[in-house]
């Protein structure tokens, strides 16, 4: 007998049975694979600057083009419990945009996005609002919309579009008030078709304090709107503001709201409401988050994942200060444990994540960060995998 023929002929053997297990193992591990952080990416930082609330401005993208808003105000020490921003100086709305992914940003200030008036209205800057001179495209592959609020606890909010990814602007627009006496809006908005959409917005209280959300909606592409429903209940002497919405596959929508009630164990919290009627009537799906920390709590950014999973990102203001996720299989009824994005946050002020899915399957959560309580605010982002379903 030829050793050598032996020997080759049982490796072919031996080869022929890892081959299988090793596929099975590898299958195994790929299957059982957990969330996990990629990388954390600074945005933006500059020196006497407060880089803030992204929740406030909206999140766009493009396969791998990302762009979101953020305000850049001035960074001024005021004490512990207050944001550290100067007060007498104008919050200027900026652009980060990724063409990767996330990986690398380019920062744009955006002049165009500024407030007639309010908390982003240019010093001595006249900009008049004007009714749409036409229907917009909602499917247009490179529009964006973004609606901006007078201030967050009163007045009025305008819109602005673009149709070129957010390079150039038009607006501001009137938006209605729809009976209320101040509508606050930030950026949350599902297409429905080419000249149909709908808006979620927080309103003042029946009070005039701050706030209840609500859904209105437009078929004429934004030259008419007419309310359509109340997402929650009068929150009496707290508030519930903030809704980040996404529609399931079922053409049921589900929107996480920021909710605060004074007089509860647990003050704040990340609520969810669906509706099986395009957001006519809702019913409260879960308490997300039990616990968002002190200050009112944090605003929720939810998306739906191609797995068809849910996830949900925030920035608890209870110690320690991080950034965080949760996730849920069952359109959000039940929700993963805490997966902590980023921890050793330096304060509070922190949070008012927005969150996209990349084409590889990671997701981009974009927040404000304190790298020090008495340091300049900077924009982060932290690259991670949703592991698999």
């Amino acid at each position: 007998m030829n050793p050598t023929a032996f020997l080759s002929g049982g490796n072919r053997r031996i080869t022929k049975i890892i081959q299988p297990l090793l596929t099975v193992v590898l299958i195994a591990a790929a299957q059982a694979a957990g969330p996990a952080v990629d990388r954390t990416v600074r945005v933006y930082s500059q020196p006497g600057r407060y880089a803030g609330w992204p929740a406030n401005h909206g999140i766009w993208s493009w396969d791998n083009e990302i762009l979101v808003g953020f305000s850049g105000a001035y960074f001024k020490w005021l004490g512990p419990d207050r944001h550290p921003y100067d007060r007498d100086r104008s919050e200027e709305p900026y652009l980060a945009r990724s063409l990767d992914g996330g990986k690398s940003w380019t920062i744009e200030p955006a002049p165009e996005l500024a407030t007639p008036r309010g908390m982003y209205a240019r010093p001595g800057a006249s900009v008049a609002a004007t009714d749409l001179p036409g229907p917009l495209n909602f499917t247009h592959p490179d529009f964006c919309m973004t609606l901006r609020m007078e201030d967050a606890q009163k007045g009025e909010s305008w819109l602005y579009y673009s149709y070129d990814r957010g390079k150039s602007w038009r607006g501001p627009f009137r938006f209605p008030l729809f009976g209320q006496k101040a509508i606050m809006a930030r950026t949350d908005y599902l297409a429905g078709g080419k000249h149909d959409a709908l808006v979620f917005l927080t309103a003042s209280k029946s009070s005039g304090a701050e706030g209840r959300p609500l859904v209105v909606r437009t078929t004429d592409g934004g030259l008419h709107w007419r309310f359509v429903g109340w997402i929650a209940p009068d929150p009496g002497a707290g508030f519930t503001i903030m809704p980040s919405s996404v529609r399931l596959s079922t053409g049921r929508i589900v929107t996480a709201v920021r909710h605060f009630d004074p007089n509860a164990a647990s003050q704040n919290s990340i609520d969810l409401y669906g509706s099986d009627d395009n957001g006519a009537t809702w019913r409260s799906v879960s308490r997300a988050v039990a616990l968002t920390g002190e200050k009112g709590g944090n605003p929720p950014s939810l998306i739906r994942l191609r797995d068809g999973r849910l996830a949900l990102t925030y920035g608890p203001r209870n110690p320690p200060y991080r950034i965080c996720a949760r996730l849920s299989a069952d359109n959000g009824a039940t929700w993963s444990p805490e997966i902590v994005l980023r921890d050793g946050a330096a304060s509070w002020d922190i949070g008012y994540t927005r969150s996209i899915q990349c084409p590889d399957g990671r997701i981009v959560t974009l927040y404000y960060w304190p790298p020090g309580a008495r340091k300049e605010r900077t924009l982060e982002a932290t690259i991670w995998s949703p592991g698999e379903p």
